[in-house]
């Protein structure tokens, strides 16, 4: 084996390791040879995709096993190649070799890094090599896109509010109303969320007020579609005794390490949600739901730091919703194996 070590390398550029639309990426191509060696070329690629990829096991009937439907998508944001040695058959002496290279993130709306288990948006940077009568090498590193906030959002920075009202009979006779306003749609990683709750409890029961901020992945593929929903942090207000009004105060803040919104791609979209519930024993809680979004708190260069791979990121388990079952599904009467695997 002639070529002992192929990688590819960069250089972060705040204490996050995150990049954004325009950064300029900088690193090295490092090839270790154990004796001469002919290269047929050496490419850089920078690329930015997603791909969501799921496969459902549904009984049909009794006549059919089960039914195994398998559904996959992919969107492509950018592709770019860099020849660092052209085509051509160049001899490397054994050794160390590094080719640098400068890559520029393209400053356009595009969604930022994200993984769960089978679906995902990578960024990558990538080097391809080329030798006579071989197959080509690649040597990869994934690194943490974060889109720049889209304040083209309609209403990003404007107040919310909304109502509910609920008369009661079997577990508490009387008229329950709650409004629920926050100063606005948008919130960076780390701001706190000011909550107000204005609540009207003209019934016999006692009144819990609770407040949930959970996120909602979604995935769309062959028209079909897929639903996560998870809790990222629940808390509970003061008591509202029966007969009473009361304005509930809440300031959640926004976790500094929540991903930020995707709502810029056609494939995955992950969106979070503020659920103000009045909790009533033995009866059905009124709740109002608001969108929340959440935006970068992006760190400013502060020089280079070590070279390194792309910051790793952990996939979220989720229990999904039961949607609709698909309309168009294979029929498989022997299959065990129900793993995902995009084209």
């Amino acid at each position: 084996m002639t070529i002992v070590n192929f990688s590819i390398e960069y250089d972060s550029i705040n204490s996050r390791n995150i990049f954004t639309n325009g950064d300029t990426i900088n690193g090295r191509i490092i090839v270790e040879l154990s004796k001469d060696t002919t290269i047929q070329s050496l490419s850089f690629v920078g690329k930015g995709s997603a791909v969501v990829c799921w496969t459902e096991d549904v009984n049909h009937s009794q006549f059919v096993s089960h039914i195994v439907c398998h559904y996959w998508s992919g969107e492509k944001y950018y592709d770019i190649k860099q020849h660092i040695l052209r085509d051509g058959n160049e001899t490397f002496p054994k050794g160390r070799h590094v080719f640098p290279f400068t890559f520029k993130v393209p400053d356009r709306k595009m969604p930022s890094s994200f993984k769960s288990s089978t679906n995902r948006i990578v960024h990558e940077v990538k080097a391809e090599l080329k030798q006579p009568m071989k197959l080509t090498k690649e040597a990869k590193a994934h690194f943490t896109f974060v889109s720049k906030a889209d304040l083209d959002i309609h209403g990003l920075m404007e107040p919310q509010h909304n109502f509910t009202d609920r008369s009661l009979s079997t577990c508490g006779v009387g008229r329950i109303s709650m409004d629920v306003y926050t100063s606005q749609v948008g919130y960076q990683q780390g701001e706190d969320l000011q909550v107000q709750v204005e609540i009207h409890n003209q019934s016999s029961r006692t009144l819990k007020p609770k407040f949930v901020l959970y996120e909602k992945q979604s995935f769309s593929a062959q028209g079909h579609r897929r639903l996560y929903k998870n809790e990222i942090l629940k808390e509970k207000g003061d008591l509202v005794e029966a007969h009473s009004n009361k304005t509930v105060m809440n300031i959640i803040t926004i976790p500094r390490e929540l991903p930020t919104s995707i709502l810029n791609s056609a494939i995955i979209k992950l969106e979070y949600r503020l659920k103000i519930v009045l909790g009533i024993k033995f009866g059905i809680n009124p709740k109002i739901k608001l969108p929340i979004v959440v935006l970068p708190a992006l760190e400013v260069s502060d020089g280079e730091q070590p070279p390194g791979p792309a910051a790793a990121f952990q996939p979220t388990t989720l229990e999904p919703n039961t949607g609709q079952l698909p309309n168009h599904c294979t029929s498989l009467h022997h299959m065990n194996d129900t793993r995902c695997i995009p084209p």
